[in-house]
């Protein structure tokens, strides 16, 4: 049976020190119960460690032999109790994250990120994936997390607010509106308007057009065969407007900007987890409450 490593730790200091007085006084214990800690460590292993007399303390041979490669195995020890609380913490392990392409702006990589820096244990990689398959990868075990815009549907995940964005318009830097600093929703409506395709992210597409509802004329939307990061000549034409969440002010390509829209709900990022989270699941959730306040991404 493997000896008490308290003992054998009190040992150690004994085996440098020689002397019970001394020993006894830098662990912070009495003199007698270092003595019966020393006995019953001898009880264990079925050997004496020290010989002992009125004026000094000597290593055995098994006591040196003891001294000598107890260290390198409590290290190892104290490697493998580390190892344990870090990964009930949630900080150590692999982590697949996968993010709809509307955050892979800035959301995501703050995240990521985040979680990298504060977590030297963890392995986070991120991969895009289309919105609709992000919630049934989480469920299913494909991925540990998933960043959407919007409430997406998906039974077996927990979503939590993670970000509340202003809407707007997209447009060309020399488009008539570019000179307001906040749009009409009306005024938007007169232009026709390139929506994602509802195929892609039908919560997204829905929640966008519902914007324009009420509008009398009924604005003309117009949904491009790729959703998202083709050459965007319409927009830079100055033919149409792109509704769209504030992060796409930060990443503008070039002849373009964006304005928000007056009176505009705001648009959701939401942080997909599995229902039954482990401490990994729980370690994303507590750095992206943080990142969130920190970043004022959730406005009182």
């Amino acid at each position: 049976m493997a000896p008490d490593t308290v003992s054998l730790r009190y040992f150690l200091v004994l085996a440098q020190e020689l002397n019970f007085t001394r020993a006894a006084a830098r662990i912070g214990i009495a003199q007698p119960a270092l003595s019966a800690r020393m006995r019953r460590l001898e009880a264990e292993l079925g050997t004496a460690l020290l010989v002992r007399n009125t004026r000094s303390v000597v290593l055995t041979t098994a006591g040196a032999a003891l001294a000598e490669s107890a260290p390198p195995a409590l290290a190892a020890l104290d490697r493998a109790w580390d190892t344990a609380r870090s990964a009930a913490a949630g900080e150590l392990g692999t982590l697949r994250i996968g993010y709809s392409l509307s955050t892979g702006a800035e959301t995501a990589p703050a995240l990521v990120d985040r979680l990298i820096r504060g977590n030297s244990g963890l392995e986070v990689g991120a991969v895009p994936m289309a919105t609709p398959e992000i919630s049934p990868a989480v469920a299913d075990g494909r991925i540990d997390a998933g960043i959407t815009r919007g409430e997406q549907p998906g039974r077996g995940v927990r979503r939590f607010l993670l970000r509340r964005a202003r809407i707007g318009v997209q447009l060309a830097q020399h488009h008539p509106l570019a000179e307001h600093p906040e749009i009409e929703i009306a005024d938007a409506a007169a232009y026709p308007l390139r929506l994602p395709d509802r195929a892609a992210n039908p919560v997204i597409h829905d929640q966008l057009s519902a914007l324009f509802r009420d509008t009398r004329p009924h604005p003309r939307f117009h949904t491009p065969a790729v959703s998202f990061d083709m050459s965007q000549r319409d927009l830079r034409d100055g033919v149409t407007l792109a509704p769209a969440g504030e992060a796409a002010a930060t990443v503008q390509p070039a002849g373009l900007t964006w304005r928000p829209l007056r009176g505009a709900p705001s648009l959701t990022i939401q942080l997909v987890l599995p229902r039954e989270q482990s401490p990994l699941h729980r370690r994303i959730r507590a750095v992206a409450k943080t990142l969130a306040h920190e970043l004022h991404w959730l406005p009182d």
